[in-house]
């Protein structure tokens, strides 16, 4: 039974659904049929059916009840055609019970959706999946993002992408549907703020090609982070997730100029976005004399840099400090080179070499850091020697041209 239309542009219909019902309306058939594929399909399906109906009849009163009786519908017709369904579910009745199903479902504004949703979050960040796949099954799943967008994201072809969900569903398919308990709730947690992270960090600093930020992905990123804490609330690591992302994100503008990396110290801080920065900042505020997280102690290091009115007023040993706490808990060959150059900046290049001795990384950041560091105390051969290393390992455009440039200034 098709309701009447409201009115309401069709397109700007879908695509609202799109962003703000795909993740609800898949966890909730997710839990009623307990496989990732039928939920999905039957979804797509669903939305298609809407772009071919709503601009002929009008956009329903209740756009997303329309869309659930539509999938299930849909959903219905698949399992009949497995010749499971008289074995798998009840026959659930005519049209017209279904849609009062869905409309019930939908007015439902309390904990059923946002425990549905919270399911398929955690379950989109099974450890039986890696990180990267984890991120792209999430981004598909949840947010609704399209396998020709995430491929594009990822930087593969959309065939690889496709095959790789596929993969990770059938991976999934013997799992519960459920949210798991005490310490493996913490790890599970940990992993889809892992995901959001990586995605945040794939469209920051993507590692080839000539962007040096895809603000698409990122938002996605910030999307996903958003709904972590919604459904999460009232815990440090998600705010600190939150925070770091939209304090890293409220740069973005400000990081090229001509095309031309324009490192911290040098970016116009006009085109920084402040509303991205007092919200990270409200965000943050409860956390600053607790205990630290990664993500906390991360997010409270780029706050330093967002309340500084100019460069010269960066409390640089206080960021050193705070990459101190973070090294107790977490320490990696990256957190000690990022330690490094706050190093070099409170304690001058000689401190800021010191404190990379014996640090291995791949790719080229680290000689990237050496180089720089250097070339300040007057060691030109060294840094000329690394600066070429970091050019040679380079893939990402605007970066490499940012070091080239600089072995330029030293005669090399």
């Amino acid at each position: 039974m098709r309701t009447p239309a409201t009115g309401n542009d069709p397109a700007t219909a879908l695509d609202a659904a799109w962003r703000d019902h795909w993740g609800r309306l898949t966890a909730l058939l997710v839990a009623q049929y307990r496989r990732l594929d039928l939920a999905e399909d039957g979804l797509a399906d669903a939305f298609e059916a809407a772009a071919r109906t709503w601009p002929r009849d009008g956009v329903p009163m209740n756009p997303p009840a329309w869309l659930l009786t539509s999938a299930r519908r849909r959903i219905l017709d698949r399992l009949r055609a497995e010749a499971v369904a008289a074995r798998r579910l009840p026959q659930l009745g005519v049209e017209a019970e279904l849609q009062e199903e869905a409309q019930r479902v939908m007015a439902d504004a309390g904990e059923p959706v946002r425990d549905e949703r919270l399911r398929l979050v955690m379950l989109c960040a099974h450890p039986a999946l890696s990180r990267e796949n984890a991120a792209a099954l999430t981004l598909r799943m949840v947010m609704g993002v399209s396998t020709a967008d995430i491929a594009r994201l990822f930087l593969v072809p959309t065939a690889t992408m496709a095959a790789r969900l596929t993969r990770s569903r059938k991976s999934l398919s013997g799992e519960t549907f459920e949210v798991p308990l005490g310490p493996e709730l913490k790890d599970r947690v940990g992993r889809a703020a892992d995901v959001a992270y990586l995605a945040f960090t794939a469209g920051y600093t993507p590692p080839s090609g000539e962007e040096l930020v895809r603000t698409d992905l990122a938002a996605e990123a910030i999307r996903l982070a958003r709904l972590l804490r919604e459904l999460l609330p009232a815990r440090a690591d998600l705010d600190g997730l939150l925070g770091l992302m939209l304090l890293q994100h409220s740069r973005r503008d400000a990081r090229l100029r001509d095309g031309r990396l324009v490192l911290l110290p040098a970016q116009d801080r006009s085109r920084w976005h402040p509303d991205e920065i007092t919200e990270a900042l409200e965000v943050l505020t409860p956390h600053v004399t607790g205990p630290g997280t990664p993500y906390l102690l991360q997010a409270l290091i780029a706050a330093e840099h967002a309340i500084a009115p100019h460069p010269d007023a960066t409390d640089w040993p206080r960021i050193v400090e705070r990459y101190d706490e973070l090294l107790a808990l977490e320490d990696t060959p990256v957190v000690r080179l990022n330690r490094a150059v706050a190093v070099a900046e409170a304690d001058g290049p000689l401190a800021g070499l010191r404190a990379l001795d014996g640090l291995e990384l791949p790719g080229h950041r680290l000689p990237g850091v050496r180089g720089e560091l250097l070339a300040r105390v007057g060691r030109t051969e060294e840094a000329r020697a690394d600066l070429a290393r970091a050019v040679e390992l380079c893939d990402n455009d605007p970066e490499r041209t940012h070091l080239a440039t600089r072995l330029g200034a030293l005669g090399g």
